[in-house]
């Protein structure tokens, strides 16, 4: 085993996941609270004294809400892009314990023993980013909260062991639903969030890339305007009609929105 990963709370909610080896714990994004992550934590047998660091792909508060709790009372540093960490200036309770190393987008680097390589995404933040995480050959990637898939981003998931990818909503339940109008055009929109259709279409594009073995799985489901079998079964209708089985190459699974995952081991 040279990579774990468990999903602590994936959706608009909150998004917090803990990814390591057997000797580094890193949590990508703190969008609970620091209570509800260290009890999560806890269940795992892991303590936030054991977290290494915490990488920030952007500064909503869904993906932020106990950074500075977590930095305060723990001391456990903050990675983040230099956009990114200026926001986070803004926005956090800042103190001497608040300590944010900033990376470049593109260039890998190592907390313990684990590569991390942030790579752009598209959302409308300051410069979201997902995260490739490497250990002994294994790779997780996470790539929730863009309004695209380019082809530079199938590039960097497609050789990817466990895919986290976002399918926050079905199309024709938003434009049906309650939201304002901007809102939805912003949900929509290239900066926006992935639909369960775009996510399906990517999970193509990575097959087709590179026909390997892999799981992904299903994120950032929206509470009003997507529903877990929609999301599973939107894909699986998806790969179908291009004559893909689910197999053992192939396993997609779906991270609830308030509730743990199991822990994925690679």
């Amino acid at each position: 085993m040279s990579l774990k990963f468990c999903s602590l709370s994936s959706g608009s909610s909150g998004n917090c996941y803990l990814a390591g080896s057997d000797n580094t714990y890193i949590l990508i994004d703190a969008g609970i609270s620091a209570r509800k992550i260290t009890s999560a934590l806890n269940s795992l047998n892991v303590t936030p004294s054991d977290i290494s660091g915490v990488l920030v792909t952007h500064e909503h508060s869904d993906h932020i809400k106990g950074i500075d709790v977590l930095a305060k009372n723990y001391g456990i540093p903050v990675f983040s892009n230099r956009k990114t960490s200026n926001e986070l200036i803004k926005i956090c309770r800042y103190s001497d314990k608040f300590i944010i190393n900033s990376f470049e987008n593109n260039v890998s680097f190592n907390i313990g023993d684990l590569e991390i390589k942030p790579f752009p995404l598209h959302h409308d933040a300051a410069d979201t980013v997902g995260f490739s995480v490497k250990n002994a050959g294994s790779k997780i990637c996470t790539a929730t909260d863009t309004g695209c898939i380019t082809d530079d981003i199938i590039n960097e998931i497609s050789d990817a062991d466990l895919i986290i990818l976002e399918a926050n909503h079905d199309e024709n339940i938003l434009k049906m639903g309650r939201y304002p109008w901007h809102l939805k055009q912003r949900i929509l929109s290239s900066h926006g969030h992935l639909s369960n259709t775009a996510a399906g279409e990517a999970i193509i594009k990575m097959i087709r890339k590179n026909p390997k073995s892999r799981q992904i799985l299903l994120a950032h489901l929206s509470r009003e305007n997507n529903f877990p079998e929609m999301a599973y079964q939107t894909i699986i209708n998806i790969l179908e009609q291009n004559s893909i089985i689910l197999c053992d190459m192939l396993k997609i699974n779906l991270l609830n929105r308030d509730e743990m995952s199991g822990v994925y081991l690679l």
